[in-house]
C-alpha cells in the first residue's frame, strides 16, 4: 500500500494530464451523441442535460465555475469561516466532497495556520455513496499523521515533523475527487497572494502565543504589522506561502517531497531549527486504511482507525452511548482508556474495543487540532481532523517557503484526531458525520455529536461536553434523496461556520 500510495502521490502531473488528454480525444463522439439525442428526444432533456449542452456549445456556467450546480449543492463546515465558504464554492462548481475538502485543507494552511498547514498532518474519513465506487460504498480512512524524521532532527533546537498534509490531501483527491487538483490548490494560492482578513478563530490562537512566535522573522512578517499581532479583520498576506503553493500547483505535490521544493525545504528546515532531509520527505507516504465500523440500528458507523486514535476513543465512547445515551461520564472514561491502551502498545484496535473492562487511564496534555468536512449533492462525504502537533507547530516558518514546521511527535504527544461517519449500506446513502477537536475532548465531541444527530435528526441538537468542540453534518432521511433533511453546524461556542446552498 505504501508503494502504491507513493506512486499515486508522485504521478500528479501525469494523472491530471492524462485526464485532460482523454477528455480532449473524445469531443466529436460526445457532440454527435448529444445531437442525436436532441433530435430524437428533445422533450426529455432536463436541466442537467441543458448544462452539458451549454458546456459543449458555449454559453452558461462551465464545470469548475461557481454556480455550475443548480439547486441543492450539499454543504461544508470548518472551524475557520473562509475555508467553509471556499468548500461551498467548490461544491457549487460541481466538485465532489473530496474536491471541497482538498481545497479547504489547503485554504486552512493560509487562514488557520495555527492548527493546519503544509508542515502538519492529519486523517480523513471518506465515503462514496455508489457501491461501484473505489471503496465499494464502505467508508475508508486516508491517514497522513505527523511523523518524526529518521534522524530525529539531530542538530536542531526545534524538532520538526515531516510535512504530510499535501500528500494526504492529494491521496484523498486521487480516490474521490473530480475537478483538476491544481485548480483546488490555486484557490488557496490566491488567498495567500491577495490576502485574507484574519479570522476571529485565528486571532484568538495568535493572542495566546504571539510573544515567542513573533520572534521568528517569517512568523512576524506573516502574522503581524510592524511586530504588533494582527487583529480580527486585518489583512494577512503571505507571498512566500503563495509561491510555494504555486510551485505545488505547477509541478505537482511530489515536488515538495523529492523535487525543487524538497531541496529548498531541506535547506530551510536547518535554519528553522528542525532539520529535515529529502530522504525523510521522500519516505513520508500517506495510506488508505479500513475504518473502525460498528452498527447502529439499520445504519453503520465508521470511525478513524489508529494511528488516528481519537477515532478509536470515539468508537469506544460511542459503544457506551448506544447502551445509555446519557452516560457521558462512562463514555468519556472508556474512550480515553481505549486511546491510552493503544498508545501503550501490544493490542490492536479491534482487541481493545472488544475488551470489556479497560483499566482507567488518562493522557498527558494534548496539542491543538481542527476539523472540517463536506457533503456533496450525491451523498459523498468527507470529514477530516488535522494538526500542527502544537499551536503554530514549532513556531518557526521555513525561510522563503512561508509555512510553519509542524512539531515532531518524537518530542510531544500527538492529538486525538477524531472523526466519524454514518451511512446506510442497503440504501447506499449518507446519514451523518462529525469531526472533533478540543484536546482530550475531541473523541467525545465526535461520539456525542453523532449520537445526537442520530437521535434527533438535527446536526447540533445540543453542544458537546467541554472541552470538546464538534462540527456536524446530518441528513436525517439520507442523501442522495431527501436533501431537505440535511443540516450543517459548526460548534456554536467557537467561530467556525457551516456553509450550504440550494
Amino acid at each position: 500500500m505504501a508503494n502504491d500510495s507513493a506512486s499515486r502521490v508522485d504521478r500528479v502531473r501525469g494523472s491530471i494530464g492524462g485526464t485532460i488528454a482523454g477528455s480532449l480525444a473524445r469531443p466529436r463522439a460526445v457532440v454527435s451523441l448529444l445531437l442525436s439525442l436532441s433530435l430524437t428526444a428533445c422533450s426529455t432533456l432536463d436541466k442537467a442535460g441543458s448544462k452539458v449542452s451549454e458546456t459543449l456549445f458555449g454559453g452558461g456556467t462551465q464545470p469548475g465555475q461557481q454556480g455550475y450546480v443548480e439547486g441543492f449543492i450539499g454543504g461544508a463546515v470548518a472551524d475557520e469561516p473562509r475555508a467553509a465558504l471556499l468548500g461551498r464554492e467548490v461544491l457549487s462548481a460541481g466538485g465532489t466532497a473530496a474536491d471541497a475538502v482538498s481545497a479547504m485543507g489547503f485554504a486552512l494552511s493560509v487562514t488557520y495556520a495555527s492548527r493546519a498547514g503544509l508542515g502538519g498532518g492529519g486523517a480523513c474519513i471518506a465515503y462514496a455513496a455508489s457501491k461501484t465506487s473505489v471503496n465499494g460504498g464502505i467508508p475508508d480512512a486516508i491517514l497522513f499523521p505527523s511523523v518524526a524524521p529518521a534522524g530525529g532532527s539531530a542538530g536542531g533546537d526545534r524538532p520538526a515533523a515531516v510535512p504530510m498534509m499535501a500528500r494526504g490531501l492529494f491521496l484523498l483527491h486521487t480516490r474521490y475527487g473530480k475537478l483538476p487538483f491544481e485548480g483546488l490548490v490555486a484557490r488557496a494560492e490566491q488567498l495567500a497572494r491577495q490576502g485574507v482578513p484574519a479570522s476571529r478563530a485565528f486571532v484568538r490562537d495568535l493572542s495566546l502565543v504571539h510573544g515567542p512566535l513573533l520572534t521568528d522573522p517569517g512568523a512576524r512578517a506573516a502574522f503581524s504589522r510592524n511586530g504588533v499581532p494582527l487583529t480580527e479583520g486585518q489583512t494577512m498576506v503571505q507571498p512566500d506561502l503563495a509561491a510555494t503553493l504555486a510551485q505545488i500547483r505547477l509541478a505537482g505535490v511530489g515536488d515538495l517531497y523529492q523535487g525543487v521544493l524538497a531541496r529548498r525545504l531541506e535547506e530551510g528546515s536547518r535554519s528553522a531549527g528542525g532539520p529535515l532531509t529529502v530522504s525523510d520527505l521522500r519516505g513520508a507516504v500517506p495510506r488508505v486504511a479500513g475504518a473502525l465500523i460498528t452498527a447502529y440500528g439499520p445504519d453503520k458507523v465508521a470511525f478513524l482507525p489508529p494511528p488516528a486514535d481519537g477515532g478509536l476513543a470515539a468508537a469506544a465512547g460511542f459503544s457506551v452511548l448506544t447502551r445509555n445515551a446519557n452516560d457521558l461520564g462512562g463514555a468519556t472514561a472508556r474512550g480515553l482508556a481505549a486511546a491510552a491502551r493503544w498508545r501503550a502498545g501490544g493490542a490492536s484496535a479491534e482487541q481493545i474495543l472488544q475488551t470489556a473492562d479497560l483499566p482507567a487511564a488518562g493522557l498527558p496534555a494534548l496539542p491543538a487540532s481542527t476539523s472540517f468536512g463536506a457533503v456533496d449533492r450525491d451523498g459523498n462525504a468527507v470529514m477530516c481532523a488535522v494538526t500542527m502537533g502544537n499551536l503554530f507547530g514549532t513556531g518557526r516558518v521555513v525561510p522563503g517557503m512561508g509555512f510553519l514546521l509542524g512539531a515532531s511527535p518524537a518530542v510531544a504527544p500527538q492529538p486525538l484526531l477524531a472523526a466519524g461517519l454514518v451511512w446506510n449500506d442497503a440504501e447506499h446513502a449518507f446519514r451523518a458525520a462529525a469531526g472533533g477537536s478540543g484536546q482530550a475532548g475531541a473523541p467525545m465531541a465526535v461520539a456525542t455529536g453523532l449520537m445526537n444527530a442520530l437521535r434527533t435528526g438535527q446536526p447540533m441538537a445540543g453542544v458537546v461536553a467541554e472541552p470538546g468542540r464538534a462540527n456536524v453534518m446530518s441528513c436525517a432521511r439520507y442523501l442522495p434523496g431527501k436533501a431537505e433533511s440535511c443540516g450543517f453546524a459548526a460548534d456554536p461556542r467557537e467561530s467556525g461556520f457551516a456553509a450550504t446552498g440550494g
